[in-house]
């Protein structure tokens, strides 16, 4: 018989995280433990306030009812959290880190310290002052593609592009943009244009997720491949996330399994996306190291060879010991620290 149990943990930003949405001073997330002959696994239930579709008042009592409810049936639990895509993510965590054991959860050669994945590294938003330090400072380090966020102050973003498409071309250094829904339809026609111009690899967002008409319209005809992101948060049952891609048949998406209902949810998502020949990739979405580690063991074994979008759980002060080092652009699993 298993047990289980829950904490929270209140994650608090070295920096805080500028975004269109706001400034990020903590991160809230559920920490879910499940014990069986013995043995223990750790899940992360990485709820992100404001933007997961199960941020809603009866979350925690939720939690609560599948720790007292962990022998039912997996179908049964899926089938009641499909709606709480954390909560089944941080289950489908546990559970396999309960039967692998250590901190593994996809036991590969990247667990095994062979391999490694290579990422973006992110540009929180800010001033020009603060956006360019945190560019020198990423290719210091060697990333060969950088995501920057944009859409708070286009003006000043759009001339920290220029200056660094000015000094690397598109063939040295990758760009990406995270819009978060910041443009309206008319301002996004002109952005695509002059993202354009700088070559651009593709631009998350550009709208507010739920237009699928002005969105759709955007996909067929922009000059820079979009990703959608946030239009496929709520979008948790098999049918309707084929009958999204079908309609708005954006270039890309981008899976966050916090969001998009763990490791078989992002899997579903992929399914429907490889039907529609719609290219995706996977990010990370401020979890903790434990949740990141996971998340990172997914990654790696879904052969994908893009930059994918995964932290480094280095922005938290209060954060876990974990397995993962960056080397470059390149996450790396000490094997001996696990």
């Amino acid at each position: 018989m298993k047990t289980a149990t829950y904490r929270q943990h209140i994650l608090q930003f070295k920096t805080p995280g500028g975004t269109s949405r706001g400034v990020l001073n903590t991160k809230e997330t559920y920490l879910l433990e499940i014990f069986e002959n013995g043995k223990k696994g750790i899940g992360e239930c990485g709820l992100f306030r404001g933007l997961s579709c199960d941020d809603v008042p009866e979350y925690e009592s939720k939690l609560q009812w599948l720790c007292s409810n962990i022998n039912e049936d997996v179908a049964v639990l899926q089938e009641e959290l499909r709606n709480f895509p954390s909560l089944w993510f941080g289950y489908e965590q546990a559970m396999l880190n309960l039967k692998h054991d250590n901190s593994l959860y996809f036991p590969s050669e990247f667990t095994e310290g062979k391999k490694g994945i290579r990422i973006n590294g992110l540009i929180w938003m800010g001033d020009a002052e603060y956006m360019q330090e945190q560019i020198r400072e990423k290719l210091q380090h060697g990333f060969g593609c950088l995501k920057l966020k944009i859409g708070s102050d286009w003006e000043t973003e759009h001339q920290i592009l220029k200056i660094l498409r000015t000094q690397f071309p598109a063939q040295d250094l990758e760009l990406r943009v995270d819009a978060n829904g910041a443009f309206s339809s008319e301002q996004a026609t002109t952005v695509l244009e002059e993202l354009a111009k700088l070559k651009i690899h593709s631009i998350e967002q550009p709208i507010k997720a739920g237009n699928r008409t002005a969105m759709k319209q955007l996909c067929s005809r922009t000059p820079v491949p979009i990703a959608l992101d946030e239009e496929l948060i709520g979008i948790n049952q098999v049918p309707e996330k084929q009958i999204l891609l079908e309609e708005i048949r954006p270039q890309f998406i981008i899976l966050k399994p916090s969001l998009s209902g763990g490791f078989s949810g992002s899997d579903e998502w992929i399914s429907a996306a490889e039907k529609t020949k719609t290219g995706w990739w996977i990010t990370s979405a401020l979890e903790s190291n434990i949740g990141l580690n996971a998340i990172a063991q997914y990654v790696y074994t879904k052969n994908n060879p893009m930059p994918q979008g995964l932290g480094t759980g280095n922005v938290f002060t209060n954060n876990f010991e974990t397995s993962i080092v960056l080397e470059g652009d390149v996450l790396m699993y000490d094997s001996e620290k696990r």
